[in-house]
Order: structure tokens, then C-alpha cells, then sequence
């Protein structure tokens, strides 16, 4: 049997080496999101904005049997203009590196790919969740479930609002799983600033925050840390208009009878015809606000003089 097959970009690789901060992020946001070329370019522009927060992007892909963790230019065109290119969850890993060829991994399998190269901080622009239903679907997103496995700061903007937010946040705290906002009070919907529900816990100071998660660790603990931010006021839309919208879509996906895997891409295009393009553009927009919050995050995260009042006192 031969070992995992972990290629790191020599950028990625000097990185990492030097103790220098990395951001991962997920490569299905180039094959199933934006059209391409637009797709192409929102995940340069993404790369573009972690370097600005002043750590080193890490792009992770799944290709020829090998997890590429860091991707060129280059490669990323391939992975925007490959057709038919699957989407391999942390559940489908191992298929997808024992056939070989492309696959383009989620939250999940990220996640799992950067622990493995040693990457502390991940970025998703909408982490997935709870959807409506559940009750009868028990449709849980394996984001969540990776949470409770991966001991790894997730910066995001929350969870995308087609989903149960309640049931999410509730999830999240039975599993032991710590949901913090960066600078906000209220737990953020995506492009949404605000859900309407207020955070578990609020921090403003990014010693703090890169010392919460580093404790939570060494308390024991194997589980994510999840880090909200919310999108740029100038990028947000309004919650009760995109609430309105999803609804209308909840009701026309269980009309054409739209079920399983297939629902999230329905409920997004459908919100976006009714927003007129907005939501496109907004989901644009905070992909890459919340790539240059991960950035700072992780270069806070990784001074050696970031310090929280009290460090090395004796009480």
C-alpha cells in the first residue's frame, strides 16, 4: 500500500518551513460556483486578498491520486475550465485518490487535506450546515460533522442562508464546537452581516482570538474553531430581502421536487434571479473580504510577540 500523496507547492512548502502563516481554501468554489471565466478569476482574486492580509494562500485540489495543497495560476485555469470535475467531500477522499483524476474538494475535505500538511487556518466564505427539514431529511452538512474532527480555525461569514441557522448554531454547541465573531456581535448569514442571532461569543482583539483557539487545543480538544466575520457593509445584502427569497425558493425547489445534493445550487440560482444578480456579485464580494480577514488571522496568529494581557504572569 503506498502512503498518502501530499504535494505542496513549493511556495506553500517555504511557508510552512518557515513558520510563516497559510490560509487554506477549497477548490470546489472554482468548479461549482461562478462561471468561468469569472470562476478563474474570483479564485485569484481570492489568493490575491490572503496575500494582502499577509499570509500564503494554499488552494487544495485533488488530482492523478494526489492531494495538491497550493495552486499555481496555472492550475487553477485547469480546475476553472475542467468539465464534469466531481466534488469530493472528506467522505469520498479516499475513492477519489485511489481511481485517480480531478476532484475539487468542499469545506470538509479541505479541511482534512490542510491538517494533514500541517495548515492551521482554513477559509470558507459560507461554511454549510443544518437544512430545513431535517426533521424528516436529516440533511446535516458534513462541514459541521469535520468540525467536530479537525482541530483547525475556520474563518468564514457564517452559513449560507438558505439554511436552518438556529439548528446550526445549536449543532455546533452540542458538539463542543467553539463559534466566535470576530468584531460582531450577531452570527452572520453569508452576505448576509447579521441572521438575526446573536453570536456565542464575541472577540475584537486577534491576540485573544489566536489564544482562545490555541488553549482550546491544548485543553484536549480535537475540534475546529470557528471564526465568523461579517461581508463588507458595501457588499452586504439585507437579510429580511434575502430571507423572502430563500423562502419563495424553499417552496419552488419542494414543488419540482428537488432533493438531496442538487437543493443548495437550486435555492443559489434561484435567489440570484430574484435578486437580480446581487446575490452573485455579493457572493463574490465576501469570498474574498473574508480571504483577507483569514490572512490577518493567521499572521497574528503565528508572531512571535502576540500576546494576551496576563501571558507569563503569575497571579
Amino acid at each position: 500500500m503506498s502512503a498518502l500523496n501530499i504535494v505542496v507547492s513549493p511556495e506553500v512548502a517555504a511557508a510552512l518551513e518557515d513558520s510563516r502563516p497559510v490560509v487554506a481554501l477549497e477548490s470546489n468554489v472554482v468548479t461549482h460556483g461562478l462561471e468561468y471565466p469569472r470562476n478563474a478569476e474570483a479564485a485569484i482574486k481570492v489568493q490575491d486578498a490572503v496575500r494582502r492580509g499577509g499570509a500564503v494562500p494554499a488552494t487544495i485540489g485533488i488530482d492523478d491520486g494526489q492531494i495538491l495543497v497550493g495552486m499555481t495560476d496555472g492550475l487553477i485555469e485547469r480546475f476553472a475550465t475542467g468539465k464534469d470535475i466531481p466534488k469530493v467531500s472528506s467522505r469520498d477522499m479516499g475513492h477519489a485518490l485511489a481511481v485517480g483524476g480531478m476532484g475539487a474538494t468542499t469545506v470538509a475535505s479541505s479541511m482534512v487535506a490542510a491538517h494533514a500538511a500541517g495548515i492551521k487556518h482554513f477559509c470558507s466564505a459560507g461554511i454549510g450546515g443544518v437544512h430545513h427539514g431535517v426533521q424528516t431529511t436529516m440533511d446535516i452538512s458534513s462541514d459541521l460533522i469535520q468540525f467536530t474532527r479537525t482541530p483547525i480555525m475556520v474563518v468564514c461569514a457564517g452559513a449560507k442562508n438558505i439554511l436552518n441557522l438556529p439548528m446550526t448554531l445549536e449543532f455546533l454547541e452540542t458538539q463542543c464546537v467553539p463559534v466566535v465573531s470576530f468584531r460582531s456581535d450577531d452570527f452572520p448569514a453569508f452576505y448576509c452581516r447579521s441572521s438575526g442571532i446573536r453570536s456565542p461569543q464575541r472577540i475584537d482583539d486577534a491576540a485573544l482570538l489566536a489564544a482562545t483557539a490555541e488553549r482550546h487545543w491544548a485543553l484536549g480538544n480535537s475540534t475546529a474553531v470557528v471564526v465568523t466575520t461579517p461581508p463588507r457593509h458595501e457588499d452586504a445584502i439585507d437579510f429580511l430581502e434575502a430571507q423572502a427569497a430563500v423562502q419563495d425558493a424553499l417552496q419552488a425547489a419542494q414543488r419540482a421536487d428537488i432533493v438531496g445534493k442538487d437543493v443548495t445550487r437550486f435555492l443559489m440560482r434561484a435567489i440570484d434571479r430574484a435578486t437580480n444578480g446581487r446575490s452573485s456579485a455579493a457572493n463574490e464580494a465576501v469570498l474574498i473580504s473574508t480571504a483577507e480577514v483569514a490572512g490577518q488571522l493567521a499572521s497574528y496568529a503565528t508572531r512571535s510577540d502576540a500576546r494576551v494581557p496576563g501571558d507569563g504572569q503569575k497571579s
